[in-house]
């Protein structure tokens, strides 16, 4: 009975930890994301299923780096770049980031629109999308930050159900044990372009900038339920880092479980060329049944509801910060008018993509070329300013976070100049 006591006590411990970086990570799989991670699997089998392991470290270090600003400073990364950096830079990331957010939001509507269609079919996909954005939009603008916190931090557990769907099928667990531990690498364009996508969908720019504004935000909260200004303590950081390691380590297994489920059931199938979610979920269901059919759609349509908010906060505060408007998921619509303005500008543009002939394919694409481009220089700029100590006092990188840091950079630039090249040569 004590054990029994003892191991609740850890799992109530861990659900508070969680937040930031929990909401973060399960963001980062998206309906976008689970086409990538859905064609990597259905057309190359287990053989990128050691990308989720290669790919946490670096993906936990970034966001942890990210955190560690937040709290230090008590400032967005969009603030901390206005006054520390020249303004072209600031300005650029703006430039890049609202078509790229954008585009992405318009590919994750689309997604669940169609999935939503193919489980109730006598509804067309538009009129799901619309009523998706419709929804999105009231929520985020009547819920106060705490409440949109817990339906996000609750929202992640959606994404359990592609922890189930491998085991509907018959899978080879020693050959994915295999394909886990040694990487494979085929040297020709197709194999490489796929990396690239997941590398792009995995370590995604929009996440830099929610994770940092997460954390100020988590932290005016706390100081306004106790009523004092709070002294960020040891502890504080401590809890940052378990909650981003925790939130990072799910989204890279989401990641695993859902090339795991094209690898076994689509590939097996003799389904190698997936395009979209509706597409991937649509060839389960004769394959793995009716069962994996329903767990898989649910799940995009859940993802949706997790990440739009997160991709249209993260663009809100860019523009809030960058042109000094009142900003924040805590305050009401009349306090900060210009940053809910551009979270219903953003879900509006995303949604319009559909009746402008732009596709999800291509809106997906067009995203992943502008965050391939920015990240190495958001990258570069988030470790000079975690080692600088006149930003982050006694809160600099040590040589671990610097290690890990300069591996990504390199990672990113490599992988951006092998997207360019794959597109244009």
């Amino acid at each position: 009975m004590a054990k029994i006591n003892k191991a609740v006590l850890i799992i109530k411990k861990v659900l508070k930890i969680l937040g930031p970086g929990l909401i973060t990570g399960a963001s980062d799989d998206d309906p976008s994301g689970i086409a990538t991670y859905s064609q990597a699997g259905a057309q190359y089998g287990l053989s990128t299923l050691w990308t989720a392991w290669i790919t946490f470290p670096l993906m936990a270090s970034i966001q942890e780096m990210c955190a560690r600003i937040g709290l230090a400073t008590s400032k967005g990364l969009t603030t901390i770049l206005k006054m520390h950096y020249p303004r072209w830079v600031m300005y650029l990331m703006v430039l890049f980031s609202f078509p790229a957010i954008v585009m992405n939001i318009g590919a994750d509507i689309a997604g669940m629109g169609a999935v939503a269609n193919l489980i109730v079919p006598k509804v067309k996909a538009e009129y799901f999308s619309v009523g998706f954005t419709v929804v999105l939009l009231i929520c985020i603008i009547l819920f106060p930050y705490r409440k949109i916190a817990a339906i996000l931090k609750y929202l992640a557990m959606v994404l359990l159900v592609y922890f189930i769907v491998p085991f509907l099928a018959r899978t080879d667990w020693f050959a994915v044990l295999k394909a886990t531990v040694v990487p494979h690498i085929d040297l020709n364009k197709d194999f490489l372009g796929i990396l690239v996508a997941i590398l792009g969908t995995t370590i995604s720019p929009y996440l830099f900038f929610w994770q940092t504004d997460m954390e100020v935000e988590e932290l005016q909260e706390k100081q306004k339920k106790q009523k004092t200004m709070l002294v960020v303590s040891r502890r504080m950081f401590q809890d940052m880092r378990a909650d981003v390691n925790i939130g990072m380590l799910f989204s890279n297994l989401v990641m695993f479980f859902i090339i795991l489920t094209a690898g076994t059931v689509l590939a097996a199938g003799g389904v190698h060329k997936i395009d979209t979610v509706e597409q991937a979920a649509s060839a389960l269901k004769p394959l793995a049944g009716q069962g994996a059919y329903y767990l898989f759609a649910a799940g995009v349509i859940g993802t949706g509801f997790l990440a739009i908010p997160v991709l249209s906060g993260a663009l809100s505060y860019i523009f809030s910060e960058t042109f000094g408007w009142e900003m924040g998921l805590d305050k009401k619509f009349h306090e900060a008018k210009g940053f809910y303005i551009i979270i219903g500008i953003s879900l509006l543009a995303g949604l319009s993509m559909n009746y402008f002939g732009i596709s999800p394919i291509k809106a997906l694409l067009y995203s992943a070329i502008l965050y391939g481009l920015t990240a190495p220089v958001i990258i570069a700029i988030i470790l000079h300013i975690c080692n600088n100590k006149k930003i982050m006092e006694d809160h600099v990188n040590g040589k671990r976070s610097n290690i890990l840091g300069a591996l990504t950079l390199v990672l990113m630039t490599v992988a951006a100049i092998a997207m360019l090249y794959f597109q244009f040569f």
